[in-house]
């Protein structure tokens, strides 16, 4: 028995075409919700992305300063080629790495690698006094500093990305097109003090 719905101009409407347009409504709603869940992960995961060149850029920059700076270490501390062998060595490892936690286990090498080059500039009190030196120290300081940030960043958005993709009913649309991140972790040990040894 199909009951009749009188709209105020007259209009009728039978029940079943009633239910029909408020299924139809729903299923719209639905349809432009996961269009909307799908559009909102596919952003999170270009953020990460794009936090994780910011990330490479500032590694990078470092990595260019870093010739200079042992170009000037060298016309006052030539006898140290340990140390610039080293430098070169973890510079190349820095650049050959793929993933994030290569990234951060190959630039932990190179921060102990330089925090050993700053102890021996220590020994070279003329050294400390030149002004390209100076210079090239401040824009590596400013880099550290980048760095710093970029990692930040980078960890918040892979922390924002995951933590969306693992929620309901988020994960139902995640399937197997969003997969977690990884976070860009110092490897163990990096929080102590390097032992530089002469």
């Amino acid at each position: 028995m199909n009951t009749l719905i009188t709209f105020q101009g007259g209009e009728v409407l039978k029940k079943s075409t009633w239910v029909i347009l408020i299924v139809f409504i729903a299923i719209v709603g639905v349809i432009f919700w996961i269009i909307g869940a799908y559009n909102r992960m596919v952003g999170l995961e270009q953020k990460v992305k794009v936090s994780y060149s910011q990330i490479q850029n500032q590694l990078q920059r470092r990595a260019d300063l870093i010739p200079n700076l042992v170009e000037t270490v060298k016309g006052y501390a030539a006898q140290e080629k340990e140390i610039f062998e080293a430098l070169a060595n973890a510079r190349a490892k820095l650049a050959g790495a793929q993933t994030p936690q290569e990234q951060a286990t190959a630039d932990a090498e190179l921060s102990g690698v330089l925090s050993r080059l700053l102890v021996i500039v220590e020994n070279y009190p003329t050294l400390k006094s030149d002004a390209n030196f100076r210079q090239l120290m401040d824009e590596l300081a400013g880099t550290e500093n980048r760095i710093a940030v970029a990692r930040k960043d980078y960890n918040e958005a892979v922390m924002e990305y995951n933590t969306l993709i693992k929620r309901f009913p988020y994960f139902l649309i995640a399937g197997n097109r969003f997969t977690e991140k990884q976070y860009f972790e110092a490897k163990p040990g990096a929080e102590e003090v390097p032992n530089v040894k002469f």
